[in-house]
């Protein structure tokens, strides 16, 4: 296959194997854990600098799994490379396993699988841990079923796959907190994390891209819990704990978190987002773009900026902007692959509660 022409649905389908001042409150944070946080990160590889430029890809069009696709194109050799003999876990991003708005569409995996399929990358898992209800009757739900049998991946429920223990910072009590993580996604030696991520607002932090979707994502609960709350069987979920009790403590969370969990690549599907009050009870937004890059921090600048969005009004993003070995979220650094933002941007509606997620830009008491 000629994969660099790979431009219409015909050829795509031709591929398929079935042959159709906030920093001060953080500061403060850092101190107040410095001894739990600090350890956990030791010892990690360099993720990107913030001085590098990065690349982001821009694909659109009418096929949701094709520009997914296409949006992968110009990085496969360094995916390829990048993946070697890995693992792949492709973590889509099912908040809750029976609202398909809020969740990755399968045709958006689809566009992923061939992609690696095309590259010759075939020891995949699609991995998740949604917040209420089994995983696997949400891969049900949304059809990822028949893609397990297409492209012969495993579907995996991280709940059940063994857990690591890590702390975050709860703003109410002013202490650290042990968390239990996914272990599938805290092996960079073995696994390579894509996050499958959507173009969506959020109502505790504003919006949730490729970063939110891996950290939180692999918090795990147990059997029978749902919604950060006991269910029938009795079960936790440390998701909530995650959360850090306000809005300084989420951001931060997921901005220390990062050190540890993050994906290799981000893949986020603007197809159809959502927008006022996500990641669950928004409305739909057509858009018809993916943004791809192997700099999940630059493509989430991208897919703010896609949004209309004031990316400096993002804790978690800013935080990770302002640490400088994250990645790149200087837009005159990041070279724009494809289509140019301003063809597809758009201006979501924004939550509700706005004034309230834009708080931690003042500091804790003020």
């Amino acid at each position: 296959m000629n994969m660099e022409c790979a431009k219409s649905r015909r050829n795509f389908l031709k591929t398929t194997l079935l042959g159709g001042a906030g920093v001060l409150a953080a500061a403060k944070i850092v101190r107040m854990i410095s001894g739990t946080m600090a350890a956990q990160a030791a010892g990690l590889a360099p993720m990107t600098s913030g001085s590098a430029m990065s690349r982001v890809s821009i694909a659109g069009g009418d096929d949701r799994a094709k520009i997914a696709f296409d949006s992968l194109m110009p990085f496969q050799h360094k995916i390829a490379a990048a993946i070697g003999n890995k693992r792949v876990v492709l973590k889509p991003n099912n908040v809750i396993i029976d609202k398909p708005l809020c969740a990755t569409h399968a045709d958006n995996l689809e566009g992923i699988l061939e992609f690696l399929h095309s590259i010759g990358k075939t020891n995949v898992v699609i991995a998740e841990s949604p917040a209420n209800g089994s995983a696997m009757d949400g891969f049900a739900n949304y059809k990822y079923d028949r893609l397990a049998t297409k492209y012969h991946v495993k579907l995996v429920n991280l709940d059940m796959e063994g857990y690591e223990v890590l702390y975050v910072f709860n703003e109410k009590d002013m202490q650290p907190h042990a968390v239990r993580v996914a272990k599938m996604m805290m092996d960079p030696a073995n696994n390579f994390v894509i996050s499958a991520a959507k173009l969506k607002t959020h109502d505790l932090v504003g919006i949730t891209l490729s970063l939110k979707n891996v950290v939180v994502g692999s918090g795990i609960k147990d059997s029978g819990a749902g919604l950060g709350k006991a269910g029938s069987g009795g079960g936790r979920s440390d998701k909530p704990i995650m959360h850090g009790g306000g809005t300084y403590g989420i951001n931060y969370n997921i901005f220390a978190l990062s050190a540890k969990l993050h994906p290799d690549l981000a893949v986020i599907d603007g197809y159809e987002g959502m927008e006022g009050t996500g990641p669950v009870n928004g409305t739909p937004v057509s858009q018809q773009v993916c943004v791809a890059s192997m700099d999940w921090l630059a493509a989430d600048r991208v897919g703010a900026e896609l949004m209309g969005v004031d990316f400096s009004k993002i804790g978690y993003l800013s935080y990770c902007a302002k640490a400088g070995d994250r990645g790149q979220s200087d837009l005159g650094k990041i070279e724009i692959v494809g289509a140019a933002i301003k063809d597809y941007a758009k201006t979501y509606q924004l939550p509700r509660q706005w004034e309230q997620i834009t708080g931690w830009q003042r500091p804790m008491g003020a």
